[in-house]
């Protein structure tokens, strides 16, 4: 079993020291009777995420392809990258995937949600403050939609007192 190495230590002082990786489940449908898996890696400082993948179940391809994404977004980084326990991000195939990369690798201790805090409320604001707030998309396509442009809104528009009243990109930009 791999180690807690980030041990709730939230706090970076740059992109691309810290991200984190989790799936939540989404549904549409007319009665909201299909489910799909959104999987994101969102980097800790600024809580931007920078890569997401829908699937139809969480599984190691899944996340290995959001971390792909990420990859290709960020280029050649190797940052610490923690994630919960469950079997996608145990799997050989995923870590095989993050060694090729030379990432320092941590993971939640059992059962402890608050391991993976600010991606736990990523998820939950998202959920609560964008998917909830709109109508439950009725197809495949008008989930993608809105997905997408939830993420676009919390990425370019959402501001924060957490980041001095800045969007994430505007929290990135002025760490560049």
């Amino acid at each position: 079993m791999l180690d807690n190495v980030l041990n709730q230590n939230f706090d970076v002082l740059a992109p691309n020291q810290v991200w984190l990786a989790d799936s939540t489940e989404l549904t549409y449908g007319v009665n909201g009777e299909h489910k799909v898996r959104l999987s994101g890696v969102l980097d800790l400082y600024g809580r931007r995420l920078i890569a997401y993948n829908l699937s139809k179940t969480e599984t190691s391809e899944a996340e290995v392809d959001v971390f792909t994404r990420a990859f290709d977004f960020a280029g050649e980084i190797h940052p610490l990258v923690h994630t919960d326990r469950g079997s996608a991000f145990t799997s050989g195939r995923f870590n095989n995937f993050l060694d090729c990369h030379g990432v320092v690798r941590s993971m939640s201790r059992p059962g402890t949600p608050y391991d993976n805090a600010p991606m736990e409320r990523w998820w939950n604001e998202f959920k609560l403050r964008w998917m909830a707030r709109h109508p439950m998309p009725k197809t495949y396509q008008e989930l993608v939609d809105l997905v997408e442009s939830g993420i676009e809104y919390f990425n370019h528009y959402n501001r924060s007192t957490q980041r001095n009243g800045l969007t994430p990109d505007e929290y990135w930009d002025e760490a560049a």
